[in-house]
């Protein structure tokens, strides 16, 4: 990162204390004259060095998430000249479409809603109610978007140095979510609101969700994907479509985005010494099948906080993809969670704890997620590992299966 967050040490101190002023109220029109008579012109890299080291200063995060839009206001005619230029195909190409979609979603939604409210009650609105409900359905396929950002584009970032803004980014994500989250619930139990409160409380959350995402989506298209362009490199980019395909994609992707991305053949590298156990032995190949093949998702974390294995079994539950290892665990949560995985590391550090356990209810499935510090022998602390389960079958069991049914 270096290379590219490379100012000189007079203009960033400038530039930063433009930013201070306006987090104290500054009037941003003085400010954008100042900022033009001054500097003429800036990156989006260099925006976000700025923001990056005035957070690591003490200035909170969610301060600079907050004024984010303003400090692009004041900046916005000199980052004219960094406008994202991708090709089809592209991971940013794909993001960018899918932002359009969203947006012209989240129109329909208003619309639809304020249709429904002049139907006058749910049975003359009949139509319309079951436009949202589709409406409805697409925002919850848009999850894809969301988990390719956070599982790929910004590990990926990380690498290069560019820490905080993926960081405020993933707190939009689970702004909006929970607005979705609202939204869901509301249209799924309708039927337990009286028409008014209904259509004008859904009404409420459509504006607020659409405002939303307009402003971060203003954010990744003219800061994040910009400054992503400037320092990850062709075959970095190339990695990413392939790990973007892995995930998915929503059903409202446009199919002419989606141009096949040449990929490298995987070199299978076949190791048939044994790696001898106290208890037997493994081929890499017997081993690599065998962590496949495991009933439970793992994920194992070493003792420097940094993800180094996950199995790739048929049905994951969870999202992982490759460009996570190495990664800090800590960047690979929320930061609303971040606090409870440091707990469980310190615990687990200290020696004062062995295991945590956590269950959820995800689609209506209860998923069982465990984290067990690992040790050796001697009971020095390797690592954390984190096992994850749908138990939802497994609580239905009751009596005896004694011969096979099959």
């Amino acid at each position: 990162m270096s290379e590219v967050f490379g100012l000189r040490k007079e203009r960033k101190e400038m530039l930063k204390e433009l930013i201070r002023k306006i987090h104290k109220g500054e009037d941003p029109e003085k400010l954008k004259t100042r900022f033009k008579d001054i500097f003429g012109s800036v990156t989006t890299t260099e925006i976000a060095e700025i923001e990056q080291e005035l957070i690591q200063e003490g200035m909170p995060r969610e301060e600079v998430m907050r004024l984010c839009e303003i400090h692009l206001k004041v900046f916005e005619e000199a980052l004219e000249k960094d406008k994202v230029d991708s090709q089809a195909g592209h991971p940013v190409t794909i993001l960018m479409s899918e932002h359009k979609k969203l947006i012209e979603f989240s129109e329909r939604l208003k619309k639809a809603v304020e249709e429904l409210k002049l139907a006058g009650d749910f049975e003359e609105g009949e139509d319309k109610l079951r436009e949202i409900i589709d409406i409805v359905d697409h925002f919850k396929e848009a999850e894809k978007h969301y988990l390719r950002e956070e599982n790929v584009l910004f590990p990926y970032l990380e690498k290069h140095g560019i820490t905080e803004p993926p960081a405020i980014m993933w707190m939009d994500h689970d702004k909006i979510r929970s607005i979705k989250k609202g939204i869901f619930n509301m249209v799924e139990s309708f039927q337990g609101f009286s028409f008014e409160n209904f259509v004008n409380t859904l009404l409420y959350k459509a504006v607020e969700l659409g405002d939303t995402m307009s402003s971060h989506f203003y954010k990744e298209n003219n800061i994040l994907f910009p400054m992503g362009l400037h320092v990850i490199t062709e075959e970095e980019w190339r990695d990413i479509r392939i790990q973007f395909d892995e995930i998915g994609y929503c059903c409202f992707t446009p199919p002419e985005v989606l141009t096949p991305v040449e990929r490298k053949k995987e070199v299978s590298v076949q190791v048939e010494d044994k790696m001898r156990l106290p208890s037997g032995s493994f081929t890499l190949a017997e081993l690599k099948a065998v962590l496949n093949t495991l009933p439970v998702d793992i994920t194992f974390v070493d003792k420097n906080d940094e993800v180094k294995y996950f199995n790739e079994t048929k049905d994951r539950i969870f999202v992982r993809t490759r460009a996570v290892i190495g990664r800090k665990v800590q960047q690979c949560h929320p930061q609303k969670s971040v606090h409870i995985v440091e707990k469980i590391l310190d615990e687990f550090k200290k020696g004062t704890k062995d295991h945590a356990d956590f269950w959820i209810n995800v689609n209506g499935r209860l998923i069982y997620i465990r984290y067990f510090a690992v040790r050796d022998e001697d009971g020095n602390y390797l690592g954390t590992l984190e096992v994850t389960q749908d138990i939802t079958e497994i609580k239905k069991i009751e009596g005896e299966r004694r011969l096979l049914d099959w």
